[in-house]
């Protein structure tokens, strides 16, 4: 059976990448934008959960399902609650 991980609002895609992002610093995940890789260790790299020993990366596959799974598991917690704020306004 093959995946369908169509978007219904392509516009979204980058917004939920940035909040996985966010989420991933917020738990203090060693993961960024590739941009980001090589930086020196500074108070932004260390807010975004950065490790000053060389050992940053932006790749997710480092992570344990543990911790992917807790941050996909906060962005479905996040977005209902938006959404059950919109139905209550």
């Amino acid at each position: 059976m093959p995946r369908n991980n169509r978007k219904l609002i392509p516009e979204s895609r980058d917004a939920l990448k940035q909040m996985k992002y966010e989420i991933a610093a917020e738990f203090g995940l060693p993961v960024g934008y590739g941009a980001m890789q090589g930086m020196q260790d500074t108070e932004f790299a260390g807010e975004l959960g950065t490790m000053s020993s060389g050992s940053y990366t932006s790749s997710w596959g480092r992570l344990t399902s543990r911790e992917n799974g807790s941050v996909g598991g906060e962005i479905t917690k996040r977005l209902v609650a938006h959404a059950e704020k919109q139905f209550i306004l």
